[in-house]
């Protein structure tokens, strides 16, 4: 059964730092691609980063330098490391798995079939 359970999400200061996990079950992450997403109240869901099958991690403008995801292969676990949060970066955070995934990653709605359940960041400012 595939699952994704996320963690890490909560309130932080603007500037601050935050790890966001992502554990997968049910398949390994070097079979799968994963994404991140986010989403606030009103909007439509943007994702913004990924990470291959292989390993190889692409970055939005929005977070690019900002932002970066990590796994641990040995934990089957995603992370997203975030710094310097600004209060724009408040949303509720997905992750989501495309096992159909070859060489590269996306970051689109449709070529993601698991997702997480979603951990919610605020920023204070």
């Amino acid at each position: 059964q595939v699952q994704l359970v996320q963690s890490g999400g909560g309130l932080v200061p603007a500037g601050g730092p935050l790890r966001l996990s992502c554990a997968a079950s049910g398949f390994t992450l070097d079979r799968a691609a994963i994404a991140w997403f986010r989403q606030v109240p009103g909007r439509d869901r943007e994702g913004f980063a990924c990470i291959s099958r292989h390993g190889t991690t692409y970055y939005a403008d929005s977070v690019k330098d900002r932002f970066t995801i990590s796994r641990d292969e040995a934990k089957n676990t995603v992370y997203l490391h975030m710094n310097g949060l600004k209060p724009e970066d408040a949303a509720v955070y997905y992750c989501a798995a495309d096992l159909e995934s070859d060489a590269g990653c996306s970051w689109e709605d449709y070529e993601h079939e698991y997702w997480g359940r979603g951990t919610r960041v605020t920023v204070s400012s």
